[in-house]
């Protein structure tokens, strides 16, 4: 059944749109992230043109993340005081993204931009992450006592705030400067940040897995939303029918991944996330290097 994308102004299958929704909301489920690294290219490969992708994408990671933090506050592993620091570094550095994403819009460049800032981010992270589960598995296959948190920069820096659900004493200007960089990379790349946020709670801010994801979610709610409405009011690039399809799917499939990943250990549920990452980038890379099947495209103005 084809879907005709006003905004994209592009026809599409329902059905696909639907899977896509659920695959990406089962994602935020389990490991906490809101999935906008994923989705975001897949709605390239379906020929949804890239400013578009990222200000729609945006508004399926809200749906998908609040039905997922639900679930999470139920277990109680959502750190809100943690989260409350993140949102607020987070709204700051969304703001600053949009107003760089509409000036490389205008100046033509903002595709190539989005595609290159997939492959670096999305390489970089996933091998970090790759290595750091694959060794901390095998530690736990031989039996080996996990390695105690060394007190390192973090730990000495100023205005110090105690977050009890997290255990953690720290200073909150690590955490800020993590949600500013999620802000930014929402309001560029269309996404929620968990996948930069993740491994930067869990081995720069130190805290648990099982509190990361929840309260990483919480964060990326508020975040994501406030991108959404930015872009809407600036560029009018959020297609609303688009964005329909993709919730309905998103928010079924959250619900299904909270409860799968209830039932993996940490260091499984890192390296499947790490698998994935690695997965998406390098579709991304051979596109950029292999000759496009179209050398011209003729582009509608305004959606480009």
């Amino acid at each position: 059944m084809q879907l005709y994308l006003p905004i994209a102004e592009v026809a599409v299958n329902l059905y696909l749109l639907l899977g896509l929704g659920t695959l990406v909301g089962m994602l935020s489920g389990m490991f906490g992230v809101g999935g906008g690294f994923l989705i975001t290219p897949l709605l390239f490969f379906m020929g949804i043109p890239p400013a578009v992708a990222v200000a729609t994408g945006a508004n399926q990671i809200v749906a998908s993340s609040i039905s997922a933090v639900l679930a999470h506050l139920k277990r109680r592993t959502v750190d809100l005081r943690m989260g409350t620091v993140l949102l607020i570094g987070g709204l700051i550095g969304a703001g600053l993204g949009v107003y760089v994403f509409n000036l490389l819009r205008e100046m033509g460049q903002v595709d190539l931009l989005v595609r290159l800032c997939y492959v670096v981010f999305l390489g970089v992270i996933g091998a970090l992450m790759f290595v750091e589960s694959l060794r901390a598995l095998m530690q736990s296959k031989r039996g080996a006592p996990p390695r105690r948190r060394h007190h390192g920069w973090v730990h000495g820096l100023p205005f110090k705030m105690r977050f009890r659900t997290s255990g953690l004493y720290i200073s909150a200007i690590p955490p800020l400067m993590v949600g500013v960089s999620v802000g930014l990379l929402a309001a560029i790349m269309g996404v929620g940040g968990g996948f930069i946020m993740v491994p930067a709670m869990i081995y720069l801010l130190g805290m648990p897995t099982k509190v990361v994801i929840g309260t990483s979610l919480f964060q990326i709610i508020f975040v994501t939303a406030f991108t959404t409405l930015l872009h809407a009011t600036t560029m009018y690039t959020v297609d609303m029918v688009l964005a329909l399809a993709l919730i309905v799917g998103g928010v079924v499939g959250a619900q299904l991944g909270a409860v799968i990943g209830a039932k993996l250990r940490a260091e499984q549920l890192r390296i499947l996330l790490a698998l994935l990452v690695l997965g998406v980038c390098g579709k991304l890379a051979l596109e950029l290097l292999l000759t496009p099947s179209e050398l011209y495209l003729i582009d509608a103005p305004g959606v480009g």
